[in-house]
């Protein structure tokens, strides 16, 4: 249940960043919204995960999803380029993310 609950978290906060690009600076409201409610439910699923997955793996799995899923984001819906070391540095947070995991154990 912890995985699915932070897997979820950080699936919203990706689309919390995708909604506050599309907010231009604050000054659409739709986006401005729903980016700050994605925002809020991506904390309050990160906190229900942390009934089940020790705080320090939970956030760091968290902030993995939500860095490698907005760069990839950035990349498929907004241009954005994929150089050799952007993808060097993804599969570094990749990397250590799957390492803090199977140490944790």
């Amino acid at each position: 249940m912890g995985w699915l609950l932070l897997l979820a978290a950080g699936v919203v906060e990706i689309a919390m960043a995708a909604a506050l690009k599309r907010s231009e600076d604050w000054t659409r409201l739709w986006p401005s919204v729903v980016g700050v409610a994605s925002a809020l439910l991506s904390i309050f699923l990160l906190a229900r995960s942390l009934r089940y997955l020790p705080l320090g793996l939970a956030y760091a799995v968290w902030t993995g999803i939500g860095s490698v899923g907005v760069v990839l984001m950035g990349v498929l819906a907004f241009g954005e380029t994929l150089s050799g070391p952007r993808m060097a540095c993804i599969a570094l947070v990749v990397a250590g993310t799957v390492g803090l995991r199977t140490l944790e154990g």
